[in-house]
């Protein structure tokens, strides 16, 4: 009796284990959201210092004050912010700000908002369809190593460094880095990393992000201030509004 039920616990934890494992991405991301859905931050704000490197190295620094209410809308305002100059994300378009009045406006979908943060928010359909529209060949699952960590990854072969992908941390189930090829031609690869993450409002937050262009690191952002669950106002992410209303003056 005692050794029969040992085989009927055995056969049960290993039940369980197969049950957790993650085989493709459509399990990836039931388990990403199954993690944070009830827990991920659903505004946040922080202030980002972005440094911009040119071709010899030179750098130029500027401070921005972001927020963003998940899914699907960031805005960014430059300083000083009485200029009103910035860029707004919302409804699948993206909004670029100069004298308080919108200079340009186009369809776009951000990835990165989506995989670093509108994916907890979302359901499984909607994420998955976002990615598919963004060109990520969904069909193509691995399992990695990424600065010392296993990861998921979700686009790419082993050794393909061009094709559009994205990497998930294995353990915490966050964005670490993205591959997509840019360029007229298509032939540059452009890759982001999500760097040194903290926990943040029941989620995460990665402070640092690194946008390389073939290798070469164009821009470094470092996050300050990080807060999730602010109080913000509707209109903070209305077009209409953008120079009327700001989180941080």
């Amino acid at each position: 009796m005692r050794f029969s039920l040992t085989v009927i616990l055995l056969l049960t934890l290993t039940s369980i284990g197969s049950a957790a494992t993650i085989t493709n991405t459509e399990e990836l991301v039931a388990a990403m959201q199954k993690k944070y859905a009830k827990s991920w931050y659903k505004t946040a704000t922080f202030v980002q210092k972005t440094t911009n490197i040119d071709k010899d190295g030179n750098r130029k620094v500027e401070t921005w004050f972001e927020a963003m209410t998940l899914p699907g809308s960031l805005r960014i305002d430059f300083t000083p912010t009485k200029d009103g100059n910035g860029i707004l994300f919302t409804n699948s378009q993206i909004y670029v700000f100069k004298n308080g009045k919108v200079d340009s406006t186009r369809p776009f979908v951000h990835p990165l908002m989506v995989l670093g943060f509108d994916i907890y928010r979302m359901s499984q359909s909607d994420a998955i369809e976002k990615l598919k529209g963004l060109k990520f060949d969904l069909s193509i699952f691995r399992e990695d190593t990424w600065q010392g960590r296993p990861v998921y990854v979700v686009g790419a072969k082993t050794g393909d460094a061009h094709s559009a992908q994205f990497w998930i941390d294995k353990k915490n189930l966050y964005f670490v880095r993205m591959i997509r090829p840019v360029g007229r031609d298509g032939t540059q690869a452009q890759e982001t990393q999500f760097n040194r993450y903290k926990k943040l409002g029941g989620g995460w937050m990665s402070p640092e992000v690194v946008f390389l262009v073939d290798n070469r690191v164009v821009t470094i952002e470092e996050y300050s201030d990080l807060r999730a669950n602010v109080t913000l106002p509707a209109k903070l992410f209305d077009p209409q509004s953008f120079a009327t209303v700001h989180w941080k003056e």
